[in-house]
């Protein structure tokens, strides 16, 4: 088949219905049409490849259009015109919230706009607030209307108001897009249940418990403390229902077209509110084929190219994030123009805690110099700590050539961050503990997780100072990497761990609520005192925030991952035209030496060591217990 043929044809064949169509603008009719002259044919393409054995595809790809129309035409046009490439500035940095857990709801979110902008924050990432079950609603991620704001956070105006407030202080914002599933209270849920066949094809609804065992076989359990398997009957249907997650959460059904088309509209709807970015949640279970892992399919990645392609077409200057946390070679498959321009991280994420578990940093520096190069012009977001949990996803064959028994290293990081191996500093929560074979997450906050809380409960300086290094190094390093670096709200207030969710029966089962503290008074005043732990870390987080977006050696420019040689010592340079940056992070509560030749990569003898202000000076570099050190060449003209 000649694609470029065909889908010309096509689009000529569309054309004529929508220009008619009455526009608000004509300018906003011929910049969609060129729009369509560019992205017209991947769209086509991915639509095919997916569809082409439905007999009305034609039929939904001209639906498809007159949305894409419809919101460019009354949404985007008139937009101010964004540097499309702002996401590589040093000037960046993130923080992802709870609503009510940080503010309360929107109006009240709008209140702490000054503070947030006093912290540095260019990159807000509120977590679901979409209309969502009363009780259990994982957090959220099971949503009842896309299209309506939770009435407990506000209004659909109060989000559009929070925007417009955002954008006129240089803040961009980040909503989900949780489109692997709807919750079985949304109204195309309700309809399946009510018999409606249309609304049926919109989920996997299975007749036979011998199909349901067929599919089992390949899939990878979730959630196994909550439900055995991936699917969970209907007594109404009498039909088993495919729920990834949870039993409430059903999978939508994206071999149908007619589920895309609507999907589409919904994103557009987020699009149309004031959203900059969309988080793509659970991006990886969206395509199904049985026999298969049904995880990160080649279905999925045409999946996202074509909902990219729409952006393209009618909201050009969103963005995807993709949340894919599976292997790493899958996590860095999603990211590129044509699909996520931006991707959580989690790699380093995981691999800087078992870095500081082990004191070793082998595994992390392995890692990253395969992992770490993504596509040029897009970026990862870095972070240390998220609403969920850490799960240890890194190549195995790495670990094996490293002589790390990647089965029995997990369990020994599942012990260690869980208070289970001697000598631990981490006050974590173990999370979906597989009674098969004895894997877990692990759940907690950065502080708590780093040794704060042990260190405050036995009154044990020492400890609180080694903690203190521990949280300090983590963010040195997220805020040095290339990409966007994201905060997890109460970390840049150093908070413990909030064991109140035991108390409450929606929550009590899930310990990710052990990292979802309400955020008080309390927790802003600590942090504003300089004699506590909690002040000491914001103190030395607004340090490193500011010397960062003082040097542009942060922004833009890749990182190339250094072999120190030193089994403590992780490296990484970054250099520029302007300016070229080393970065030693030392992971170890050991005081330790590194031969002072490293910093030749920076090809200068004008050094600056950013953080202290040390002199380098001798044959070797000295690091203190968790200590980081940014040299750097002076900024060039």
């Amino acid at each position: 088949m000649d694609i470029v043929y065909e889908s010309t044809k096509t689009l000529e064949r569309i054309w004529p219905s929508i220009a008619a169509r009455r526009w608000k603008n004509k300018g906003a009719r011929i910049q969609f049409k060129e729009n369509l002259n560019i992205y017209f044919q991947p769209l086509f393409e991915s639509m095919l490849e997916l569809y082409s054995d439905h007999y009305d595809l034609h039929f939904h790809i001209q639906q498809l259009m007159r949305q894409l129309a419809r919101h460019f035409d009354e949404h985007t046009f008139a937009s101010s015109v964004q540097d499309p490439l702002w996401y590589h500035s040093e000037q960046n940095l993130g923080i992802a919230v709870y609503v009510d857990l940080f503010a309360g709801d929107l109006i009240k979110l709008q209140k702490r706009i000054p503070y947030l902008k006093q912290l540095g924050i260019t990159y807000l990432h509120l977590m679901p607030l979409y209309l969502a079950p009363e009780g259990d609603s994982d957090g959220g991620y099971a949503v009842s209307d896309y299209r309506t704001v939770n009435p407990r956070l506000g209004s659909n105006d109060d989000l559009k108001a929070l925007a417009d407030a955002l954008h006129g202080e240089g803040i961009r914002l980040v909503l989900d897009f949780v489109f692997n599933h709807t919750s079985d209270e949304h109204e195309w849920a309700k309809a399946a249940q009510a018999g409606d066949r249309r609304y049926q094809g919109y989920y996997y609804l299975l007749d036979s418990e011998r199909e349901v065992n067929e599919y089992n076989a390949t899939l990878r359990e979730i959630f196994p403390t909550v439900r055995r398997g991936s699917f969970t009957f209907n007594p109404e249907l009498e039909r088993w229902v495919w729920t990834t997650f949870n039993s409430f959460q059903w999978d939508l059904n994206y071999s149908n077209p007619e589920v895309f088309v609507a999907i589409t509209d919904q994103m557009l709807h987020l699009a149309s509110l004031g959203c900059d970015v969309l988080r793509l949640d659970a991006l990886a279970f969206i395509w199904k084929q049985k026999g298969t892992v049904c995880e990160s399919l080649p279905g999925a990645h045409t999946l996202i190219k074509a909902f990219n392609a729409c952006l393209r077409i009618s909201a050009p200057e969103l963005l995807f994030k993709s949340e894919a946390i599976v292997h790493p070679d899958e996590v860095n498959r999603y990211i590129g123009m044509d699909e996520c321009q931006l991707s959580y991280n989690p790699l380093m994420m995981a691999l800087m805690w078992e870095s500081l578990a082990t004191r070793q940093t082998k595994l992390l520096t392995a890692s990253l110099m395969k992992s770490f190069q993504i596509p040029e012009q897009t970026r990862w977001v870095n972070y240390i700590r998220c609403h969920d949990d850490i799960g240890w996803t890194w190549d195995d064959a790495i670990s094996d050539r490293l002589g790390i028994n990647g089965h029995d290293h997990r369990i020994f990081l599942n012990r260690f961050y869980t208070g289970q191996f001697a000598g631990s500093f981490a006050r974590g929560v173990p999370f979906q503990m597989n009674p098969e074979n004895g894997d877990c997450r692990v759940c907690g906050t950065l502080a708590s997780l780093a040794g704060l809380e042990q260190a405050i409960d036995n009154e044990d300086s020492k400890a609180l100072e080694l903690a203190l290094g521990r949280i300090q190094l983590l963010n040195a390093v997220n805020l040095s990497m290339t990409g966007v670096p994201l905060l997890y709200q109460g970390d840049e207030l150093g908070v413990l761990n909030d064991d109140s969710y035991l108390s409450d029966p929606h929550k009590c089962d899930d310990s990710r609520w052990v990292n979802r503290k309400q955020i008080s008074e309390l927790d802003f005043e600590l942090a504003s005192d300089l004699t506590t732990a909690q002040g000491r870390i914001a103190q030395n987080l607004a340090k490193l925030i500011a010397i960062r977006k003082s040097n542009p050696v942060f922004g833009a420019y890749q990182t190339e991952i250094l072999e120190t040689y030193n089994p403590h010592v992780f490296a990484f340079a970054r250099l520029s035209d302007s300016q070229n940056l080393l970065v030693l992070a030392n992971f170890s509560e050991h005081a330790l030496t590194i031969p002072s030749s490293i910093v030749d990569i920076l090809s200068s003898e004008n050094l600056i060591e950013l953080i202290n202000g040390d002199q380098l000076t001798g044959p070797a570099i000295a690091l203190g217990p968790y200590e980081v050190k940014w040299i750097a060449t002076p900024v060039s003209a």
